[in-house]
């Protein structure tokens, strides 16, 4: 089929669920996963893909309202219905609204938000030769087939895992060929009592001739069914985002050019090469430290005495400033301890308590940082780990609860970075062995241009 006769491709995002098993009143495809609705991370797959030009939403009764807004702001628009009581009665009203023309169908579940561009692509590409295509994983486990006894279940059967796969999703379709399964399915008096628990059911009991393909899934392209699923996939999305997407120059321009950037800790190491690459890429840069301009990130009334200074608008907030103190814990001073967790924690929430009325406005982005030595605790390192685990979790939190202003938060996380700080606390180290500020502040760069919220960045030495 030549590109002049490619069918159009219809994404079609299953969103009918009301998530009983998450024990949840919100239906599950409207929790917050990484600073956005399960629903809107999978949205912008779609959307981002290139081989789906259109996208309809069939969304749990009562809920359509949500779904329109997120709809609205995709580049490629698209429109929502309301779900039946049951997947397949979602999936038949999707059909019944694409009509009877001809087009290929990717039905997807909304709570897979991880899906890859890689499984859209295969399936688009599967379906120019088959008329049905799922996507499956093999099986790590023996499944076994039970037998119901008067004292519980023995084992009937262990079916060969060779031949096992777990289906996931999208189940995609040549449009033609599902409809007329479901026709054939709804004029069979047994089908409602006993439906299939998915499309390619349907498609195999009521066109058994018309052969599925199988596009190779992934172990990432979960479903979020129960309340553990909700953690994984926040664990999932943070570290798909450990390698942040790297912005073209074009998209630095257009990110940065005529926006205003405030920087705090930038007289020196990271901050310092933030401000001047922000700069280079046509930004309005305003950066305050102690020993710049006089101003402390632990005194609220210096932090937002400096925000009134620069005046709106405001697009991009960044808090480098910190301080390293390492020792025993029963040994330091009153003094170094207050130091440590004003600075490193107290700081970026005066930060972000001031910043939010700019961003708000700006719909912009505060970004954060914090260390490897977050993830574990360490002897000597207790001050500095503790704050920097408080801000992954703050930024967390700020994600979530300032999404309905539109404003993103994200979090660096710089591998051992060659700054003034740590020349200080550890001296001279062996060349090589550390990542540059020059580094650190490039992925700062493109964080700031995307989209991304609520994650965790890290920044590694390329070895």
């Amino acid at each position: 089929m030549t590109v002049e006769e490619r069918l159009p491709v219809v994404g079609v995002v299953l969103a009918g669920g009301i998530g009983q098993r998450v024990g949840l009143r919100t239906p599950k495809q409207l929790l917050k996963i990484a600073g956005k609705p399960i629903l809107e991370h999978t949205l912008a797959l779609f959307d981002g893909a290139p081989e789906i030009d259109e996208i309809l939403v069939v969304m749990a009764p009562g809920h359509t309202a949500e779904a329109e807004k997120m709809v609205a702001r995709l580049a490629k628009g698209g429109k929502v219905i309301e779900g039946g009581a049951s997947r397949t009665e979602s999936t038949w009203r999707a059909l019944q609204e694409l009509g009877e023309r001809e087009c290929n169908v990717l039905l997807h579940d909304a709570v897979r938000p991880l899906l890859e561009q890689r499984i859209v692509t295969e399936c688009v590409r599967a379906l120019e030769t088959y008329s049905g295509v799922d996507v499956a994983i093999p099986s790590a486990d023996t499944v076994v087939v039970a037998e119901p006894t008067p004292d519980g279940e023995i084992i009937r059967e262990i079916p060969d895992r060779a031949f096992l796969r777990r289906g996931q999703t999208p189940q995609c379709f040549r449009l033609s060929a599902i409809r007329e399964a479901y026709q054939r399915a709804f004029a069979d008096p047994e089908f409602l009592l006993h439906p299939p628990t998915d499309d390619c059911g349907v498609m195999l009991r009521y066109l058994p001739d018309v052969p599925i393909a199988i596009v190779p899934g992934s172990e990432h392209n979960m479903k979020v069914t129960h309340p553990l699923d909700v953690y994984l996939a926040d664990k999932l999305f943070q570290l798909g985002s450990a390698g942040a997407p790297a912005a073209s120059p074009e998209a630095l321009r257009a990110g940065l050019d005529g926006k205003t950037v405030v920087v705090f800790g930038g007289s020196s190491g990271i901050g310092a090469d933030v401000a001047a690459l922000a700069r280079d890429h046509g930004a309005n840069v305003h950066c305050f430290s102690r020993t710049l301009n006089g101003v402390r990130v632990e005194d609220a009334s210096s932090v937002e005495a400096a925000f009134e200074k620069v005046g709106e608008p405001i697009d991009y907030v960044v808090n480098t400033a910190g301080v390293l103190h390492t020792g025993r814990l029963a040994e330091l001073d009153d003094a170094t301890v207050a130091e440590a967790m004003n600075i490193n924690y107290l700081g970026p929430i005066n930060v972000a308590r001031a910043a939010i009325r700019y961003l708000s406005a700006s719909r912009g982005q505060l970004l954060l940082y914090t260390s490897s030595s977050y993830t574990r605790g360490r002897a000597t390192y207790s001050l500095y780990s503790s704050a920097k685990a408080a801000v992954v979790n703050l930024t967390q939190a700020l994600a979530d609860e300032w999404t309905e202003f539109g404003v993103r938060v994200n979090c660096i996380n710089p591998e051992r970075t060659s700054t003034p700080m740590r020349l200080r606390a550890f001296g001279e180290e062996p060349e090589g062995s550390l990542l540059t500020s020059q580094a650190v502040a490039e992925t700062s760069l493109d964080v700031l241009v995307s989209d991304l919220t609520g994650q965790v960045i890290d920044v590694r030495i390329r070895r």
